[in-house]
Protein backbone atom coordinates (compact mmCIF):
# COMPACT_ATOMS: atom_id res chain seq x y z
CA UNK A 1 0.00 0.00 0.00
CA UNK A 2 2.92 2.36 0.72
CA UNK A 3 4.30 1.83 -2.80
CA UNK A 4 0.86 2.47 -4.23
CA UNK A 5 0.65 5.79 -2.33
CA UNK A 6 4.10 6.83 -3.57
CA UNK A 7 3.18 6.03 -7.18
CA UNK A 8 -0.02 8.06 -6.75
CA UNK A 9 2.06 11.00 -5.43
CA UNK A 10 4.34 10.66 -8.46
CA UNK A 11 1.48 10.80 -10.97
CA UNK A 12 -0.35 13.60 -9.16
CA UNK A 13 2.90 15.58 -8.91
CA UNK A 14 3.46 15.26 -12.67
CA UNK A 15 -0.07 16.50 -13.40
CA UNK A 16 0.24 19.44 -10.97
CA UNK A 17 3.63 20.37 -12.43
CA UNK A 18 2.21 20.41 -15.95
CA UNK A 19 -0.67 22.70 -14.89
CA UNK A 20 0.87 25.07 -12.33
CA UNK A 21 4.60 25.41 -13.12
CA UNK A 22 4.29 27.31 -16.46
CA UNK A 23 2.21 30.15 -14.88
CA UNK A 24 4.73 30.20 -12.02
CA UNK A 25 7.58 30.65 -14.51
CA UNK A 26 5.78 33.61 -16.06
CA UNK A 27 5.19 35.13 -12.63
CA UNK A 28 8.88 34.82 -11.78
CA UNK A 29 9.95 35.93 -15.31
CA UNK A 30 11.67 32.62 -15.97
CA UNK A 31 9.63 31.58 -19.01
CA UNK A 32 12.38 32.77 -21.35
CA UNK A 33 14.61 29.92 -20.15
CA UNK A 34 14.41 27.18 -22.84
CA UNK A 35 15.02 24.46 -20.27
CA UNK A 36 12.18 25.52 -18.02
CA UNK A 37 9.76 26.43 -20.80
CA UNK A 38 9.22 22.77 -21.60
CA UNK A 39 6.14 20.71 -20.63
CA UNK A 40 8.23 17.58 -20.08
CA UNK A 41 10.52 19.40 -17.68
CA UNK A 42 7.48 20.77 -15.80
CA UNK A 43 6.00 17.28 -15.47
CA UNK A 44 9.32 15.86 -14.30
CA UNK A 45 9.92 18.62 -11.73
CA UNK A 46 6.39 18.30 -10.30
CA UNK A 47 6.65 14.51 -10.12
CA UNK A 48 10.06 14.61 -8.41
CA UNK A 49 8.92 17.25 -5.90
CA UNK A 50 5.76 15.45 -4.83
CA UNK A 51 7.47 12.04 -4.90
CA UNK A 52 10.07 13.43 -2.48
CA UNK A 53 7.31 14.66 -0.18
CA UNK A 54 5.67 11.23 -0.29
CA UNK A 55 8.49 9.77 1.82
CA UNK A 56 7.48 12.10 4.66
CA UNK A 57 3.68 11.77 4.38
CA UNK A 58 3.10 8.29 2.90
CA UNK A 59 2.87 6.63 6.33
CA UNK A 60 0.01 8.94 7.33
CA UNK A 61 -1.86 8.21 4.12
CA UNK A 62 -1.34 4.46 4.60
CA UNK A 63 -2.84 4.69 8.10
CA UNK A 64 -5.78 6.72 6.78
CA UNK A 65 -6.46 4.22 3.98
CA UNK A 66 -6.16 1.27 6.41
CA UNK A 67 -8.62 2.93 8.79
CA UNK A 68 -11.11 3.61 5.99
CA UNK A 69 -10.71 0.04 4.74
CA UNK A 70 -11.38 -1.37 8.22
CA UNK A 71 -14.49 0.80 8.62
CA UNK A 72 -15.88 -0.15 5.20
CA UNK A 73 -15.34 -3.87 5.81
CA UNK A 74 -17.41 -3.67 9.00
CA UNK A 75 -20.36 -1.98 7.25
CA UNK A 76 -22.93 -4.47 5.86
CA UNK A 77 -23.03 -4.64 2.07
CA UNK A 78 -26.71 -3.64 1.98
CA UNK A 79 -26.10 -0.49 4.03
CA UNK A 80 -23.11 0.46 1.87
CA UNK A 81 -25.01 -0.14 -1.38
CA UNK A 82 -28.10 1.86 -0.44
CA UNK A 83 -25.98 4.59 1.14
CA UNK A 84 -24.02 4.96 -2.12
CA UNK A 85 -27.24 5.06 -4.16
CA UNK A 86 -28.58 7.77 -1.86
CA UNK A 87 -25.32 9.72 -2.27
CA UNK A 88 -25.57 9.52 -6.07
CA UNK A 89 -29.20 10.67 -6.05
CA UNK A 90 -28.34 13.55 -3.70
CA UNK A 91 -25.50 14.70 -5.98
CA UNK A 92 -27.73 14.50 -9.07
CA UNK A 93 -30.38 16.66 -7.36
CA UNK A 94 -27.66 19.12 -6.26
CA UNK A 95 -26.34 19.31 -9.85
CA UNK A 96 -29.71 20.25 -11.32
CA UNK A 97 -30.43 22.76 -8.54
CA UNK A 98 -26.97 24.27 -9.02
CA UNK A 99 -27.57 24.55 -12.75
CA UNK A 100 -30.82 26.42 -12.05
CA UNK A 101 -29.08 28.74 -9.56
CA UNK A 102 -26.27 29.58 -12.00
CA UNK A 103 -28.83 30.61 -14.61
CA UNK A 104 -30.26 33.20 -12.21
CA UNK A 105 -26.95 35.16 -12.22
CA UNK A 106 -26.61 35.95 -8.51
CA UNK A 107 -22.92 36.74 -8.79
CA UNK A 108 -20.68 35.28 -6.09
CA UNK A 109 -23.58 33.36 -4.54
CA UNK A 110 -24.16 31.46 -7.80
CA UNK A 111 -20.63 30.07 -7.57
CA UNK A 112 -20.53 29.10 -3.89
CA UNK A 113 -24.10 27.87 -3.32
CA UNK A 114 -23.92 24.86 -5.74
CA UNK A 115 -20.80 23.59 -3.93
CA UNK A 116 -22.49 23.85 -0.54
CA UNK A 117 -25.63 22.13 -1.87
CA UNK A 118 -23.53 19.28 -3.29
CA UNK A 119 -22.04 18.60 0.14
CA UNK A 120 -25.35 18.93 2.01
CA UNK A 121 -27.57 16.94 -0.39
CA UNK A 122 -24.90 14.30 -0.96
CA UNK A 123 -24.57 13.75 2.79
CA UNK A 124 -28.35 13.71 3.31
CA UNK A 125 -28.80 11.25 0.44
CA UNK A 126 -26.20 8.91 1.90
CA UNK A 127 -27.77 9.03 5.38
CA UNK A 128 -31.29 8.45 4.07
CA UNK A 129 -30.19 5.49 1.93
CA UNK A 130 -28.16 4.09 4.83
CA UNK A 131 -30.91 4.38 7.45
CA UNK A 132 -33.93 3.48 5.30
CA UNK A 133 -32.46 0.36 3.72
CA UNK A 134 -35.11 -2.04 5.03
CA UNK A 135 -37.99 0.21 3.98
CA UNK A 136 -36.50 0.65 0.49
CA UNK A 137 -36.10 -3.12 0.14
CA UNK A 138 -39.72 -3.65 1.11
CA UNK A 139 -40.79 -0.92 -1.30
CA UNK A 140 -39.08 -2.53 -4.31
CA UNK A 141 -39.91 -6.12 -3.41
CA UNK A 142 -42.71 -7.67 -5.48
CA UNK A 143 -45.78 -8.20 -3.37
CA UNK A 144 -46.59 -11.49 -5.06
CA UNK A 145 -43.28 -13.10 -4.13
CA UNK A 146 -44.33 -13.76 -0.53
CA UNK A 147 -47.80 -15.18 -1.05
CA UNK A 148 -48.78 -18.55 0.29
CA UNK A 149 -49.52 -21.58 -1.82
CA UNK A 150 -53.11 -22.23 -2.80
CA UNK A 151 -55.03 -23.87 0.00
CA UNK A 152 -58.09 -24.64 -2.09
CA UNK A 153 -58.30 -24.93 -5.88
CA UNK A 154 -59.00 -21.49 -7.31
CA UNK A 155 -58.56 -19.67 -3.98
CA UNK A 156 -55.31 -17.90 -3.08
CA UNK A 157 -54.39 -17.30 0.51
CA UNK A 158 -53.76 -13.73 1.54
CA UNK A 159 -50.25 -12.37 1.36
CA UNK A 160 -48.06 -13.34 4.27
CA UNK A 161 -47.19 -10.10 5.96
CA UNK A 162 -45.41 -10.79 9.22
CA UNK A 163 -42.98 -8.67 11.14
CA UNK A 164 -39.38 -9.51 11.88
CA UNK A 165 -38.84 -11.84 14.85
CA UNK A 166 -35.48 -11.48 16.60
CA UNK A 167 -34.38 -14.67 18.38
CA UNK A 168 -32.31 -14.43 21.52
CA UNK A 169 -29.84 -17.06 22.75
CA UNK A 170 -32.07 -18.56 25.45
CA UNK A 171 -35.04 -19.26 23.16
CA UNK A 172 -32.76 -20.92 20.58
CA UNK A 173 -31.19 -23.22 23.18
CA UNK A 174 -34.66 -23.94 24.62
CA UNK A 175 -35.64 -25.52 21.29
CA UNK A 176 -39.40 -25.12 21.49
CA UNK A 177 -39.26 -22.31 18.92
CA UNK A 178 -38.57 -24.91 16.20
CA UNK A 179 -41.73 -26.88 17.04
CA UNK A 180 -43.84 -23.71 17.31
CA UNK A 181 -42.50 -22.40 14.01
CA UNK A 182 -43.24 -25.70 12.30
CA UNK A 183 -46.90 -25.44 13.30
CA UNK A 184 -47.19 -22.07 11.51
CA UNK A 185 -48.22 -20.02 14.55
CA UNK A 186 -45.21 -17.67 14.15
CA UNK A 187 -45.39 -15.61 10.97
CA UNK A 188 -42.83 -13.36 9.40
CA UNK A 189 -39.06 -13.61 9.04
CA UNK A 190 -36.97 -15.03 11.86
CA UNK A 191 -33.78 -12.99 12.32
CA UNK A 192 -30.74 -14.31 14.18
CA UNK A 193 -28.23 -11.50 14.87
CA UNK A 194 -24.56 -12.34 14.38
CA UNK A 195 -23.76 -11.44 18.01
CA UNK A 196 -26.31 -14.06 19.17
CA UNK A 197 -24.73 -16.62 16.84
CA UNK A 198 -21.29 -15.72 18.23
CA UNK A 199 -22.54 -16.21 21.80
CA UNK A 200 -23.96 -19.60 20.83
CA UNK A 201 -20.62 -20.57 19.32
CA UNK A 202 -18.77 -19.55 22.50
CA UNK A 203 -21.18 -21.65 24.58
CA UNK A 204 -20.70 -24.61 22.21
CA UNK A 205 -16.90 -24.28 22.58
CA UNK A 206 -17.05 -24.05 26.39
CA UNK A 207 -14.95 -26.39 28.52
CA UNK A 208 -18.02 -27.06 30.68
CA UNK A 209 -19.81 -30.17 29.42
CA UNK A 210 -23.31 -28.88 30.18
CA UNK A 211 -22.72 -25.52 28.48
CA UNK A 212 -21.13 -27.22 25.48
CA UNK A 213 -24.15 -29.50 25.09
CA UNK A 214 -26.56 -26.54 25.33
CA UNK A 215 -24.60 -24.55 22.75
CA UNK A 216 -24.51 -27.42 20.27
CA UNK A 217 -28.23 -27.97 20.79
CA UNK A 218 -28.84 -24.31 19.93
CA UNK A 219 -26.83 -24.60 16.70
CA UNK A 220 -28.79 -27.74 15.77
CA UNK A 221 -32.07 -25.90 16.40
CA UNK A 222 -30.99 -23.09 14.06
CA UNK A 223 -30.12 -25.60 11.36
CA UNK A 224 -33.52 -27.25 11.83
CA UNK A 225 -35.26 -23.87 11.50
CA UNK A 226 -33.44 -23.11 8.24
CA UNK A 227 -34.21 -26.52 6.75
CA UNK A 228 -37.86 -26.94 7.76
CA UNK A 229 -39.35 -23.44 7.99
CA UNK A 230 -41.60 -22.25 5.15
CA UNK A 231 -40.37 -18.64 5.32
CA UNK A 232 -36.86 -17.27 5.61
CA UNK A 233 -34.45 -17.38 8.53
CA UNK A 234 -31.95 -14.53 8.12
CA UNK A 235 -28.59 -13.85 9.77
CA UNK A 236 -28.17 -10.14 10.53
CA UNK A 237 -24.63 -8.73 10.46
CA UNK A 238 -25.70 -5.63 12.41
CA UNK A 239 -23.68 -5.12 15.59
CA UNK A 240 -23.25 -2.45 18.25
CA UNK A 241 -19.64 -2.44 19.40
CA UNK A 242 -20.25 0.20 22.08
CA UNK A 243 -22.55 -2.24 23.94
CA UNK A 244 -21.30 -5.46 25.53
CA UNK A 245 -24.56 -7.01 26.75
CA UNK A 246 -26.31 -9.19 24.15
CA UNK A 247 -29.76 -8.32 25.56
CA UNK A 248 -29.20 -4.58 25.09
CA UNK A 249 -27.90 -5.20 21.56
CA UNK A 250 -31.14 -7.06 20.78
CA UNK A 251 -33.23 -4.17 22.08
CA UNK A 252 -31.27 -1.61 20.03
CA UNK A 253 -31.47 -3.77 16.90
CA UNK A 254 -35.24 -4.18 17.32
CA UNK A 255 -35.63 -0.39 17.58
CA UNK A 256 -33.46 0.17 14.52
CA UNK A 257 -35.15 -2.35 12.22
CA UNK A 258 -38.83 -1.30 12.39
CA UNK A 259 -41.73 -0.69 14.74
CA UNK A 260 -43.15 -4.15 13.99
CA UNK A 261 -39.98 -6.01 15.02
CA UNK A 262 -40.51 -8.37 17.95
CA UNK A 263 -38.03 -10.15 20.21
CA UNK A 264 -38.76 -13.83 20.85
CA UNK A 265 -37.41 -15.02 24.19
CA UNK A 266 -38.08 -17.06 27.31
CA UNK A 267 -35.88 -14.86 29.52
CA UNK A 268 -37.96 -13.14 32.20
CA UNK A 269 -35.42 -10.31 32.71
CA UNK A 270 -35.15 -9.58 28.96
CA UNK A 271 -38.96 -9.50 28.88
CA UNK A 272 -38.96 -6.71 31.48
CA UNK A 273 -36.17 -4.77 29.72
CA UNK A 274 -38.15 -4.87 26.46
CA UNK A 275 -41.22 -3.52 28.22
CA UNK A 276 -39.18 -0.64 29.66
CA UNK A 277 -37.86 0.22 26.18
CA UNK A 278 -41.34 -0.17 24.61
CA UNK A 279 -40.14 -3.01 22.38
CA UNK A 280 -42.63 -5.73 21.49
CA UNK A 281 -41.72 -9.15 22.89
CA UNK A 282 -43.04 -12.69 22.50
CA UNK A 283 -42.34 -14.89 25.52
CA UNK A 284 -42.41 -18.63 24.85
CA UNK A 285 -43.21 -19.31 28.51
CA UNK A 286 -46.32 -17.11 28.31
CA UNK A 287 -47.44 -19.12 25.28
CA UNK A 288 -46.83 -22.40 27.10
CA UNK A 289 -48.87 -21.23 30.10
CA UNK A 290 -51.67 -20.04 27.84
CA UNK A 291 -52.12 -23.42 26.13
CA UNK A 292 -52.06 -25.53 29.30
CA UNK A 293 -55.30 -27.35 30.04
CA UNK A 294 -57.74 -25.34 32.16
CA UNK A 295 -58.20 -26.71 35.67
CA UNK A 296 -61.31 -25.70 37.62
CA UNK A 297 -61.62 -25.85 41.45
CA UNK A 298 -63.73 -28.85 42.40
CA UNK A 299 -62.43 -30.96 39.49
CA UNK A 300 -61.04 -34.42 40.20
CA UNK A 301 -57.78 -35.73 38.71
CA UNK A 302 -55.52 -38.75 39.04
CA UNK A 303 -51.96 -37.95 40.20
CA UNK A 304 -48.86 -39.68 41.53
CA UNK A 305 -47.54 -38.17 44.77
CA UNK A 306 -43.76 -38.31 44.52
CA UNK A 307 -42.25 -36.25 47.37
CA UNK A 308 -42.83 -34.14 50.49
CA UNK A 309 -44.07 -30.56 50.29
CA UNK A 310 -42.60 -27.53 52.07
CA UNK A 311 -45.38 -27.37 54.65
CA UNK A 312 -46.30 -30.00 57.22
CA UNK A 313 -48.06 -33.09 55.88
CA UNK A 314 -47.98 -31.85 52.26
CA UNK A 315 -47.29 -34.00 49.21
CA UNK A 316 -46.18 -32.89 45.75
CA UNK A 317 -47.22 -34.28 42.38
CA UNK A 318 -46.69 -33.13 38.78
CA UNK A 319 -48.78 -33.12 35.63
CA UNK A 320 -47.32 -34.22 32.30
CA UNK A 321 -46.63 -30.59 31.32
CA UNK A 322 -44.61 -29.98 34.49
CA UNK A 323 -47.33 -28.17 36.48
CA UNK A 324 -46.80 -28.72 40.21
CA UNK A 325 -49.71 -29.97 42.34
CA UNK A 326 -49.52 -29.42 46.09
CA UNK A 327 -51.66 -32.05 47.85
CA UNK A 328 -52.74 -31.11 51.36
CA UNK A 329 -52.40 -34.13 53.62
CA UNK A 330 -50.69 -36.03 50.80
CA UNK A 331 -47.49 -36.96 52.61
CA UNK A 332 -48.88 -40.34 53.60
CA UNK A 333 -49.63 -41.12 49.94
CA UNK A 334 -46.03 -40.71 48.63
CA UNK A 335 -45.39 -43.27 45.92
CA UNK A 336 -49.10 -43.90 45.33
CA UNK A 337 -51.47 -42.88 42.52
CA UNK A 338 -54.52 -41.24 44.10
CA UNK A 339 -57.52 -39.19 43.07
CA UNK A 340 -57.42 -35.58 44.27
CA UNK A 341 -59.91 -32.72 44.20
CA UNK A 342 -58.67 -29.31 43.07
CA UNK A 343 -59.21 -26.63 45.71
CA UNK A 344 -57.52 -23.61 44.06
CA UNK A 345 -55.21 -22.60 41.19
CA UNK A 346 -52.40 -20.04 41.48
CA UNK A 347 -51.14 -18.46 38.23
CA UNK A 348 -47.77 -16.65 38.40
CA UNK A 349 -45.29 -15.34 35.84
CA UNK A 350 -43.09 -18.37 36.57
CA UNK A 351 -45.90 -20.82 35.84
CA UNK A 352 -48.99 -22.34 37.38
CA UNK A 353 -49.46 -24.11 40.73
CA UNK A 354 -52.46 -26.26 41.66
CA UNK A 355 -53.59 -26.92 45.23
CA UNK A 356 -55.63 -30.05 45.90
CA UNK A 357 -56.63 -32.52 48.59
CA UNK A 358 -57.24 -36.29 48.46
CA UNK A 359 -60.75 -37.09 47.32
CA UNK A 360 -61.29 -39.43 50.25
CA UNK A 361 -60.92 -36.48 52.59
Amino acid sequence: MKKFVQIAFLLIGGALGFVFLPPLYELLHLSSNPWLDNPYVSVALGAILLFTLSFAFSDYFVRLISWMEEVLFKVPVGDLLFGTLGLIIGLIVAYFLGFAIESVQLGFVSEILPIIMSFVLGYLGFRVGFKKRDELIQLFTLRGSNTKKKLIDGVDAQEVKGSYKLLDTSVIIDGRIADISQTGFIEGILVVPQFVLTELQHIADSSDTLKRTRGRRGLDILKKLQDERMTKVEISEEDFEDVQEVDLKLVRLAKKMSNDTQIVTNDFNLNKVCELHHVRVLNINDLANAVKPVVIPGEDMQVMVIKDGKEHNQGVAYLDDGTMIVVEGGRSYIGQAITVTVTSVLQTSAGRMIFAKPKDD
